[in-house]
């Protein structure tokens, strides 16, 4: 586990799941970690006319002045995901004139993402990321060379993506592909910006263990991924667009703060942002001498199957759905056979009341999925007909599902996909989110 100083363990606020953390006190004979680091690019030749020009509010700061601002004109920066972190961070490291940004993303914009994905318009509605994210920093700056990379990091291509970058910003969204970019990062020897959202809770570090001795890393922090189902995705619980905006943007000064060399970066740091208190925390974190990956004894040598790593349901909830899934067209069938008596069943949604409010599957009543996890839903189930859950997307479900499985009812089954198959396949009225 990772460790705090001077302060109590942290612990998520009731009602608001986050990655979990675990800070405790740092040992008194920490020798702690160095505030500073040297820059990490060296200066480009000169700047233009138009360069200083458009530059000229950074120049007369002494922190960066124009030896910075060649550095950040020769810099190249790699961030992952033009989504709600990528926008802000994108649109500012090409505004403060980064000389080569690179762009990782796989996914075409969606109407839902114009609520925090300020990148994009909705002239982009359908268009890859990507593509929507290159031409919106070539109207910001057109002194910028961006450099697509429009597809998924996988274990086979992720070495060849991050190879020529000085830094890496992660904007991802999942906890796969986070510990992927710590591993490989770590192997590359290069430093990376992260950060992380929820509804209206924003996390943020630097990770640099090659480049500060002592550093940690994020597997310092999080050595195991929470168990499947505890933290929602943004998809599932939401998110407060303009949260984006504050954690992108503290992603960006530290980017900048690296490769000019400027003030004193997040490394062994941890910034806690509760936007609904509107308070910051900055806690000190230490390496793990134990960290499977940069630990005295390190049991991760190379990259490993992050999907299996952190799982995206529990081995219970996949042998429970294993066979009890029925598709959406599935379910419709056997909601004409329930209105005309011949079938009956209890049709359940587990997801929150405020997702409720936006569509639902016709017949359903709601009990949510806290209710299963506390055994209070189980007091509600009827005894004698079958139990049908859906969530929104089938991962919900499937949890409860093994609940109500190990409470006897054997014949339960659940939608897969939820009611976002049941949107997108029977009933395209409803809006999705």
């Amino acid at each position: 586990m990772s460790s705090a100083s001077g302060v109590a363990p942290w612990r998520p606020a009731p009602g608001r799941p986050r990655e979990q953390v675990a800070l405790l006190r740092q040992p008194p004979d920490h020798r702690g970690v160095p505030v500073t680091v040297p820059p990490l690019v060296e200066p480009a030749g000169e700047l233009t006319v138009d360069e200083v020009r458009r530059y000229s509010r950074h120049l007369i700061i002494p922190d960066v002045g124009m030896t910075g601002q060649k550095r950040l004109k020769n810099a190249k920066v790699l961030v992952i995901g033009a989504g709600g972190l990528g926008s802000p961070a994108l649109l500012y490291l090409a505004a403060a004139g980064v000389g080569t940004i690179g762009i990782v993303e796989f996914d075409e914009v969606d109407e839902s993402n114009l609520q925090r994905q300020v990148i994009h318009g909705q002239s982009d509605i359908g268009r890859p990321k990507a593509v929507s994210a290159q031409e919106s920093i070539a109207e910001i700056n057109p002194l910028v060379e961006v450099v697509v990379h429009n597809t998924r990091l996988d274990n086979d291509n992720v070495r060849d993506v991050f190879s020529g970058y000085d830094l890496i910003v992660d904007g991802t969204d999942n906890f796969a592909t986070r510990y992927m970019v710590n591993d490989a990062a770590y192997f590359m020897g290069i430093p990376y910006v992260w950060g992380s959202i929820y509804r209206f809770d924003g996390q943020a570090s630097v990770f640099a263990p090659t480049l500060v001795e002592d550093a940690p890393c994020y597997r310092c922090l999080y050595p195991e991924p929470p168990p499947p189902g505890m933290v929602p995705s943004c998809a599932e619980g939401g998110v407060l667009g303009v949260l984006c905006a504050s954690v992108g943007s503290i992603q960006a000064t530290e980017a900048i703060k690296l490769l000019t060399g400027a003030g004193e970066p997040l490394i062994g740091k941890l910034m806690i942002y509760d936007a609904l208190e509107m308070e910051y925390r900055k806690l000190k974190v230490r390496k793990d001498p134990n960290c499977a990956l940069c630990g005295e004894n390190p049991t991760v040598t190379d990259l490993i199957d992050y999907d299996t790593f952190c799982g995206a349901i529990s081995a219970e909830a996949a042998e429970a759905a294993a066979d009890s899934t029925v598709s959406v067209h599935q379910l419709r069938t056997m909601l004409e056979e329930r209105e005309s008596g011949e079938r009956d069943f209890v049709l359940i949604d587990v997801r929150d009341p405020n997702e409720r409010e936006i569509n639902e599957i016709p017949g359903s009543v709601l009990i949510p999925r806290g209710e299963f996890l506390n055994g209070q839903a189980l007091e509600q189930l009827p005894e004698s007909k079958q139990v049908v859950l859906y969530c929104k997307t089938g991962v919900r479900s499937a949890e409860c599902l093994a609940i109500v499985k190990g409470a006897g009812y054997s014949d339960a089954i659940h939608v897969g996909g939820g009611v976002g198959a049941w949107v997108n396949q029977i009933d395209p009225s409803q809006p999705a989110y």
